[in-house]
């Protein structure tokens, strides 16, 4: 309760205010201080108050043949996870708690969420209501069942103060490709650090795998904790709505220009990776893959398998997996020489193959975090892209909407 209090306290909170579940993410171990603050909490005969998912661990406890890192690390990991789970929280191990249908809030639910791109989709695409809630202070919150009266849990901050509007060179066709989306959520990020923007000029209804992908970029390059996009965020069914009444602080204008240069930026291969390129791993499922992106990776294969000696996995929450063993689809994919990851996640747990060859991603906020998180070389492309090069073992191309670079 000290923790809790003593943020509201830096927030310039005058009150708590009660939440009705929270998603922790105190379970990714991180030294020993991480096992030593929640032995306390376990020793202290604490459990959390409210319904409490978990976001990914260090290691896959259903795949733990993937760990190939150092034995005790992944010993010192399976035990933190354990331990959370001992104070009531849920096994879910995601990173994308608003994937599974009983851990995802209602519109105005205040809530108590860590793990960036969890914070942004929850404030952006289910109008719920979380503060960005970072380790310790999460579980705090889980357990108290109160959070500081404060940021985004207030009505005033959710008010958009950027607006961003796409430009008029952007091509119809590469609003249609889901690869313009992490690209967008890049700039994004770039753009409005830790204020809230708002797109203008995305289809409306624009489809929740695509939002989720602008969010988790934009919380990667930025501070991003909540975006409106008009005619998709539920907070935003017109311009004036997200701006609540009042004037921008700023406007701006995302042309097509930015958005290439952001794109190339996110490969780090040497060259930048032209077609042709040898690559050695391609890793999909950052945020966890819902159900949806694992049936299009299948789409994608058309029964074909990953070239000898690349490396193709998927990532997802243990709770999409059950479902895709329940309708044939993990089978399908094993059988293709898909690796299905569950738990944790490619970018920040030792589980890819060692290769001297770059990894390629669909996934924006893979692409900024694995350079220096795991060390690899990074080629951005689409999910085609990278499914297709993972077939033919070297990166496949198609210029596409985004024309020539």
């Amino acid at each position: 309760m000290r923790l809790v209090v003593r943020a509201a306290e830096v927030l310039g909170a005058e009150r708590l205010i009660p939440i009705t579940r929270a998603h922790v993410d105190s379970c990714l171990y991180h030294g020993e201080a991480t096992i030593d603050f929640v032995r306390r909490l376990i020793e202290g005969g604490a459990q959390v108050t409210v319904p409490t998912t978990l976001n990914v661990g260090a290691l896959d406890l259903l795949h733990p043949e993937l760990w190939q890192g150092d034995p005790r690390a992944a010993e010192r990991g399976r035990l933190l996870m354990d331990h959370y789970r001992s104070l009531g929280c849920q096994p879910t191990y995601t990173c994308a708690p608003y994937q599974l249908a009983a851990a995802r809030p209602a519109f105005g639910e205040q809530v108590a969420w860590a793990e960036s791109n969890a914070i942004v989709f929850c404030n952006s695409v289910l109008g719920a209501r979380t503060e960005r809630y970072g380790d310790f202070t999460d579980i705090a919150c889980a357990i108290s069942g109160r959070v500081p009266d404060a940021g985004l849990h207030r009505t005033d901050a959710r008010r958009a103060t950027l607006v961003l509007r796409l430009g008029p060179d952007l091509p119809p066709a590469l609003l249609e490709d889901d690869s313009l989306y992490p690209v967008l959520g890049i700039v994004l990020g770039r753009r409005a650090g830790s204020r809230v923007g708002v797109l203008d000029g995305l289809p409306s209804r624009t489809s929740e795998e695509r939002l989720k992908a602008v969010g988790a970029a934009a919380a990667s390059s930025g501070a991003v904790a909540m975006f409106h996009a008009v005619g998709s965020t539920p907070e935003a069914p017109t311009l004036e709505a997200a701006l609540q009444g009042r004037e921008p602080e700023e406007e701006a204008q995302i042309g097509l220009a930015e958005l290439r240069a952001a794109r190339a930026e996110l490969t780090t291969a040497p060259g930048g990776a032209p077609a042709g390129t040898p690559i050695g791993t391609v890793s999909l499922g950052t945020p966890h893959a819902s159900l949806e992106e694992l049936r299009a990776v299948e789409r994608e294969l058309a029964g074909a398998r990953p070239a000898p000696g690349v490396e193709l996995l998927v990532s997802t929450a243990r709770g999409t997996l059950a479902e895709a063993e329940e309708e044939g689809l993990a089978g399908r994919l094993r059988a293709t020489g898909v690796e299905l990851l569950v738990d944790t996640c490619s970018y920040i747990a030792p589980v890819l193959r060692p290769s001297p060859l770059p990894a390629m991603t669909d996934s924006g906020k893979w692409a900024f975090y694995a350079p220096g998180n795991i060390g690899v070389e990074v080629v951005f492309g689409s999910l085609r892209e990278c499914v297709r090069s993972a077939v033919d073992g070297r990166v496949w191309r198609d210029a596409g909407a985004w024309g020539a670079t």
